[in-house]
C-alpha cells in the first residue's frame, strides 16, 4: 500500500485520461469544458507530486520504478511547463481550428509517458513511458490535418522516430544479453568492466536518446517538425519533452554505466559539441521565427548535454539548473509568437517583428528580456545557466569544451541581436491583435519578470537542485 502511495499522481492521472476520454466521447462539443478539465488535472496531479516527504527515496515494483528528489523536481517542472503551455495556446488552438477533445487528452497521455520516463529505473519501464508519449506526440504534430505542412512534419517525425525507437530498443536487447537484466543496479553489478557489446549497447541507446532531444547528427527533424507543426504543439515539443529525455539521459549514464565513465563521456562530448556549433551557425540564416527556435533549441541541448559530459554531481546539477531556465526562456518566447496575430491569422516570420517596439513597447520589451538571455548576457538568467555549466565543464578541466561554448555563445547572440534590430530599428508593420486571453499574457510577464530579477536571488534555484545526487 505504501508503494501505490508513492505513485498516487500517475494513477490519478491515468484515470482522469480515460474518464475525460469518456466525457468527451459522450458530450457533444464539450471542447472548452475537457480542456478547462485537463488543465486542472494536470494542476492537482502537481499537487499530489507533494503528498509524501519531498526527501523520501524509493525504489518500487521491484526496483524498476523510483520516487527520489530528482524525479520529483523534473516530474514537477515537468507539469508546471504544460500547464503554462496549456494556459497560453487556448485561443490559437480554438482559431486555427484544431480544437477537438483529443487534444488535450493526447497532451496528458504524453504527460504521462514523460512520467513514467522520468521515474523509470528499468530499461523496459523507459521504453514503455518513451513510447506512450512518442504515441501521442506522432498524433499531436500532424493532428492540424488541413495543413500540408502539418501532415508532412507528422510523418518525418513518425518515420524517423520510429528508426531511432528501433535502434533504442536494439541497444537494450544488447545491454540485456551481456548483463542478463534490464534493471539498472542490476546492469551496473554485472557490468563493470569494458566489453564490446554493452558498448555497442549504449551507443545504440544514446542515438535513441540524442534524437529525442534533437541533439546532433539527430536533429533533421527538428526543424521541419517546428516549422510544420500547429503552433501550440510546437511550444510544447519545444519546451516539455527534453526534460523527460535529459532525466533519462542522466540515469542511463550515471547509475548503470558510472564504472564506464571514460567509454560514454567522448560520445557525449562530441554530441555536444557538434550540437552547439550547428546550433550557432544554422541559425544565422533562418527567416522563421519557430525554424529559428528549433536551431536554437538544438544549440541549448549542446550546452545542457555538456554538463553530462562531466561524469560529476556539479555536471548533473548545472544541467538541471540549465534546463529549468531554458523551459522558462522558452516559455515567454513562444507566448510572443502567439501574439503575433492579425485579423485571425498568425505570423510566424521575423520581418513581421519589424517595428514593434513602436506599435507595442511591452512586448518588445519582454523579447528584448527573453532574447538577451537566450543570448547568455548578463544579468539575466539565461547567463547564470551557461555559468554554471561552464563552472562545472572547468572543474574537471575540459577546457575546450568550455572554450568552444563560449565561441558558439557568441556566434548565437548575433542571430538574437538580429532580431532585437528588427523590433526596435525597422520599419513598423501593422500593428498585432493582442489577445485578451489572460493566461497567454501571465505567462509572458511571469516569464520574463523571473529572467529579469533571477539575479537578485540565484541560490534559491540552487537550493533546491543541490539535493540532486545521483553518484
Amino acid at each position: 500500500m505504501d508503494q501505490l502511495n508513492l505513485i498516487i499522481p500517475e494513477l490519478f492521472l491515468t484515470t482522469s485520461i480515460m474518464i475525460l476520454l469518456m466525457l468527451g466521447v459522450f458530450y457533444k462539443n464539450s471542447f472548452n469544458l475537457i480542456f478547462k478539465l485537463s488543465m486542472i488535472v494536470l494542476l492537482a496531479t502537481f499537487i499530489l507530486l507533494f503528498n509524501h516527504s519531498v526527501d523520501t527515496s524509493a525504489k518500487l515494483f521491484n526496483n524498476s520504478y523510483t520516487i527520489d528528489y530528482l524525479s520529483l523536481f523534473m516530474k514537477a517542472l515537468t507539469l508546471v511547463a504544460c500547464i503554462f503551455v496549456m494556459l497560453s495556446s487556448f485561443d490559437y488552438i480554438k482559431l486555427i481550428g484544431i480544437n477537438k477533445i483529443e487534444y488535450p487528452i493526447l497532451i496528458l497521455s504524453a504527460t504521462l509517458g514523460m512520467m513514467i520516463m522520468i521515474s523509470s529505473y528499468d530499461l523496459i519501464v523507459f521504453y514503455m513511458g518513451l513510447e506512450l508519449q512518442s504515441l501521442s506526440l506522432y498524433v499531436l504534430i500532424s493532428f492540424n490535418r488541413d495543413s500540408l505542412r502539418s501532415t508532412e512534419a507528422g510523418l518525418k517525425y513518425f518515420v524517423l522516430s520510429a528508426l531511432s525507437s528501433g535502434l533504442l530498443l536494439y541497444g537494450c536487447s544488447l545491454i540485456y544479453g551481456f548483463s542478463n537484466s534490464t534493471n539498472f543496479d542490476l546492469i551496473a553489478q554485472n557490468i563493470d568492466q569494458f566489453n564490446t557489446g554493452s558498448i555497442f549497447g549504449i551507443v545504440f541507446i544514446l542515438v535513441g536518446l540524442a534524437f529525442k532531444v534533437s541533439a546532433v547528427p539527430f536533429h533533421m527533424w527538428a526543424p521541419d517538425v517546428y516549422e510544420g507543426s500547429p503552433t501550440s504543439v510546437t511550444a510544447f515539443f519545444a519546451i516539455v519533452p527534453k526534460v523527460a529525455a535529459l532525466t533519462v539521459f542522466i540515469r542511463f549514464l550515471y547509475v548503470p554505466f558510472i564504472n564506464l565513465v571514460d567509454q560514454w563521456q567522448m560520445i557525449i562530448i562530441f554530441i555536444s559539441l557538434a550540437s552547439m556549433i550547428l546550433g550557432a551557425v544554422a541559425a544565422i540564416g533562418q527567416t522563421n521565427l519557430k525554424r529559428l527556435m528549433a536551431y536554437s533549441a538544438i544549440g541549448h541541448m549542446g550546452y545542457a548535454l555538456a554538463g553530462l559530459a562531466t561524469g560529476s554531481n556539479e555536471g548533473i546539477q548545472s544541467t538541471v539548473i540549465y534546463l529549468s531556465i531554458y523551459l522558462l526562456m522558452n516559455l515567454g518566447i513562444f507566448s510572443c509568437i502567439f501574439m503575433m496575430k492579425r485579423k485571425d491569422i498568425f505570423y510566424e516570420d521575423i520581418q513581421d517583428l519589424s517595428g514593434l517596439s513602436k506599435n507595442h513597447p511591452i512586448i518588445s520589451v519582454c523579447l528584448l528580456v527573453l532574447l538577451f538571455s537566450l543570448a547568455g548576457i548578463p544579468p539575466l538568467a539565461g547567463f547564470f545557466a551557461k555559468f554554471y555549466v561552464f563552472m562545472a565543464v572547468i572543474k574537471v578541466e575540459m577546457y575546450t569544451l568550455a572554450i568552444i561554448g563560449l565561441i558558439t555563445t557568441v556566434i548565437s547572440a548575433f542571430y538574437y541581436l538580429r532580431i532585437i534590430k528588427i523590433i526596435y530599428f525597422d520599419d513598423p508593420k501593422e500593428i498585432f491583435e493582442i489577445d485578451k486571453n489572460l493566461g497567454l499574457k501571465v505567462s509572458l510577464f511571469l516569464s520574463t519578470i523571473i529572467i529579469l530579477i533571477y539575479f537578485i536571488y540565484p541560490s534559491l534555484l540552487i537550493d533546491m537542485v543541490s539535493n540532486i545526487n545521483v553518484i
